[in-house]
């Protein structure tokens, strides 16, 4: 039955690649999504699957009732773009200036689409049911996972597996990891003010760029000097904006960053030193500062039993255990609801032009991998739906031990 359903996958990678390249030529932003939700939905109909449309807002949940009683399995993709011009010469090239999926999305809704074609032509073999989660605004915070699980994505759902297209892996090969896999990211704000004036008298003011700057090097010490070296964390400064004119003191600097962490202490720990070292400074220079702290999208934590589980039913595929990153994703939000685990298909081609990094003008990827990504769906669906009981699972859990 597997075997029929992949090459059932196989037979429909034309569709799926023309999907995903409408999409690639059609982007839309972050919660200014209209037309994709739109597309995933009339093609959910089509194959006859009971859809809920503007779940969260601009989100898309079908389910796929089985034949028999069983699990609830959840799979997720998302469908936002990114505000990037796309570089590539290409024939599905973005026809919207200034955005463009540099991401990949495009090809996980595309994946997820062939896979519920599939996946509902053989429904009355499935022993329970198949959510399917096409979701809005991943790229930017709040995202639109949590919005789409207060409205109910996640009811009834016992566990919930989503993948990510990469880059970074050649195409075939899949990423996986137990536990903290991914990093909460967090974004701060802070607003130096000073007092300005002419640059030849220095004395008369309350230097903003000089505070700004002094601000910049004290946050470097909190990683290397106040978070335990055993734990990962990250603190960039992206942005500095002060002043206008080369001989005008500025009165206000204005500073933006990003954190990254995997531990929820280490977390807090950040944000409270990073507003003691800023409050200090600014004393200590005769300023005042407004610190504006937002916190982002939190780890990927997988779950060690369903990690384990895609370790086996993924046993006779190249797959690869990963380091942890720092980049973010907001599955992080299903995984703190339901057990399950978030993973990478590897999609890098250099033979085709495909190994830009991601958010970059000139990313793609190796159409192939949705191929991979679909059938690793498959695997898992089959693996719960048909080949395994509960009690069989556990066993492999414990037997993997």
């Amino acid at each position: 039955m597997l075997e029929k359903w992949q090459n059932l996958l196989e037979e429909m990678f034309d569709q799926m690649v023309e999907w995903r390249r409408h999409m690639h030529q059609y982007p839309e932003l972050s919660f200014q999504e209209v037309e994709t939700p739109k597309m995933i939905a009339s093609i959910l109909e089509g194959f006859g699957i009971d859809v809920r449309k503007n779940v969260g807002g601009r989100g898309i949940v079908a389910t796929i009732k089985g034949g028999k009683p069983g699990k609830t399995i959840a799979f997720r993709a998302d469908f936002d773009a990114l505000p990037i011009q796309d570089e590539k010469d290409v024939p599905y090239k973005s026809k919207v200036d200034g955005i463009m999926h540099a991401c990949g999305h495009d090809g996980h809704t595309a994946t997820l689409l062939g896979v519920a074609k599939v996946l509902n032509d053989h429904r009355e073999s499935l022993a329970g049911n198949i959510v399917l989660i096409h979701q809005h605004a991943e790229e930017l915070s709040p995202g639109g996972a949590i919005a789409m699980i207060e409205d109910g994505c996640l009811d009834g759902v016992d566990y919930i597996f989503g993948t990510h297209l990469t880059t970074s892996a050649p195409t075939g090969m899949y990423l996986y990891r137990s536990g903290h896999t991914m990093g909460a990211a967090d974004a701060f704000e802070i607003k130096v003010q000073g007092k300005g004036g002419h640059g030849s008298s220095p004395h008369q003011t309350i230097d903003a760029v000089a505070i700004g700057s002094q601000i910049v090097n004290q946050l470097q010490y909190i990683v290397s000097r106040r978070v335990d070296p055993q734990k990962s964390a990250v603190l960039s400064v992206g942005s500095f904006h002060a002043g206008k004119a080369s001989n005008v003191i500025a009165d206000t600097a204005v500073l933006t960053g990003t954190v990254r962490t995997f531990d929820k202490d280490v977390r807090k720990e950040i944000e409270a030193e990073l507003k003691h070292i800023v409050k200090g400074v600014c004393d200590a220079f005769h300023a005042s500062a407004e610190v504006i702290y937002k916190n982002g999208y939190p780890s990927v934590n997988n779950h060690e039993k369903e990690t384990d589980v895609f370790k086996q039913v993924m046993k006779d595929e190249q797959i690869v255990e990963m380091t942890p990153i720092m980049g973010s994703e907001d599955f992080a939000y299903y995984l703190e609801e339901k057990p399950g685990t978030f993973f990478f298909t590897g999609a890098q081609n250099a033979e085709i032009g495909a190994d830009a990094p991601h958010h970059h003008p000139m990313f793609d990827f190796d159409e192939r991998a949705m191929l991979f990504a679909g059938k690793s769906f498959l695997k898992l669906a089959f693996h719960y739906m048909l080949e395994q009981t509960e009690n069989k699972v556990e066993e492999i859990v414990v037997n993997n031990h």
